[in-house]
């Protein structure tokens, strides 16, 4: 447990700790809304400003859309460097009318801080700041050396995240890096992700004819794109639920035994979760369970289809073109542009006699996973048990968050994701919030997690 000095100031703190999170979740950083530009560098300034009075050197670095903050103390050369990634933007508020207070008047209810950005991701930054002061005012001086990057483009995709690490790759060398940007597994449980899915996203689009046409002057005798684009897709996968792409799962990496049972450890309950998103069954992969198909199997799923009439009423018509959205949610060591080649190629190979196919490659991301024999997640785990006082749970997501493989691949080092929030905490939706019994903890663990690193060898 955190020795009593660090209890003393962290009870001390917690007034100017709650003050500091309802200035920055007053700031209306929507980063896809060029009306709250302003807003957004308010978010970066209120960061680098908070961070320069703790003692850091900090600055918001331009991209061709939003600003990056980076902030760094280094302490001593022999020391191990961590550093901690979040984003201070935030998705719109709408719709407007659900909120039961205004999403940028941060509101106490029930225990919790209720306003946009509560827990996705401000409060969990905030209190990695806070956590870095408390072990400052109680030592003098922090026991590693510390970076911290927050982006203001998360919630458009971090379109500019990338290419800055490559380019800041020397500046922003490290030992390990820490993301609180997710939920533990249950209240009170101390929790790491250990493991992420990546992402191939395409829309594949088909053209039959010229233009919709008469089914009465020319049904029987010309392509249907709508039935075609079912009949290709009805292709992708088996009554088994195994994906029938050819090599599509060539470079899957299948789960070890010492993870099989991890994941039977973990607080699941498949009934709990089927009744919580109103379904009557968990179809998929046969060969595995739920647990780890949700979070260690690659999965492909059709997310949106059109084509043809749609309005009320008849219209007799054969439709000229169609369209399918279609997500690939992959496995360590899937390649996201892999993935999208196979899939087209597929979906181009079973298309009917006249059908034109398209397939456009919209969104990718690699998948990212952290051993859990790795020095960090082992430090990390130690961390979170003395903060807590409880076993650590580890867990794997169907999430994907790309920042994590750019950190793997473009800094060669461990990534360390502990959620302080919960899957209440309606990340996205009216009525956001973060419990301050959970953000008075994360600052306790984020103080926890410095403390542990510090045992880290130096990469």
């Amino acid at each position: 447990m955190p020795s009593r000095d660090l209890d003393r100031i962290l009870q001390a703190r917690r007034d100017d700790d709650l003050a500091g999170l309802v200035r920055f979740l007053e700031i209306p950083s929507v980063s896809t809304d060029p009306a709250h530009e302003d807003d957004i560098r308010a978010g970066a300034d209120f960061l680098v400003e908070e961070l320069r009075d703790l003692g850091f050197a900090a600055d918001a670095h331009p991209t061709a859309r939003h600003p990056v903050v980076v902030a760094r103390r280094d302490v001593d050369p022999s020391l191990p460097t961590v550093l901690v990634y979040g984003h201070y933007d935030v998705q719109p508020p709408d719709p407007l009318e659900l909120w039961n207070s205004p999403p940028f008047e941060p509101t106490i209810v029930d225990g919790a801080v209720v306003a946009r950005g509560a827990c996705d991701d401000k409060g969990q930054v905030y209190a990695h700041v806070r956590g870095a002061g408390a072990l400052l005012e109680r030592d003098g001086e922090l026991p590693v050396n510390l970076i911290f990057l927050v982006e203001g483009e998360e919630e458009i995709g971090s379109p500019n995240l990338g290419a800055f690490v490559a380019e800041h790759a020397d500046d922003l060398a490290c030992d390990v890096v820490v993301i609180s940007d997710g939920a533990m597994a249950g209240p009170g449980v101390p929790t790491i992700t250990y493991g992420l899915k990546g992402l191939a996203y395409l829309e594949v689009r088909v053209r039959s004819a010229g233009r919709d046409l008469h089914s009465g002057s020319y049904g029987g005798g010309v392509p249907n794109a709508v039935g075609a684009l079912v009949d290709m897709l009805a292709t992708l996968k088996g009554d088994d639920g195994r994906i029938r792409v050819p090599g599509f799962y060539d470079a899957v990496r299948d789960i070890d035994e010492h993870e099989r049972e991890t994941m039977a450890r973990a607080p699941f309950d498949a009934e709990a979760f089927k009744a919580s998103i109103g379904v009557r069954a968990t179809p998929g992969e046969a060969g595995y369970s739920l647990i780890e198909r949700l979070w260690a199997r690659p999965t492909l799923d059709v997310n949106g289809i059109g084509g043809g009439f749609q309005g009320e009423g008849s219209k007799t018509v054969i439709p000229g073109e169609a369209m399918a959205k279609v997500s690939c949610r992959l496995v360590p060591d899937q390649d996201p542009v892999d993935i999208t080649a196979k899939v087209g190629a597929h979906l181009r190979a079973v298309a009917p006699e006249g059908v034109e196919v398209e397939v456009i490659d919209l969104h990718g991301g690699h998948p990212a996973i952290t051993p859990l024999d790795a020095p960090e997640t082992r430090l990390a785990a130690a961390a979170l048990e003395r903060a807590h006082g409880r076993e650590v749970t580890f867990v794997r997501t169907g999430g994907t968050i790309p920042v994590v493989s750019d950190f793997q691949r473009r800094l060669g080092v461990g990534v360390v994701l502990v959620g302080m929030g919960l899957e209440s905490d309606r990340i996205h939706a009216p009525n956001e919030k973060f419990d301050l019994k959970n953000f008075y903890d994360g600052i306790r663990t984020s103080a926890a997690l410095l403390e542990s690193f510090a045992g880290l060898g130096r990469g």
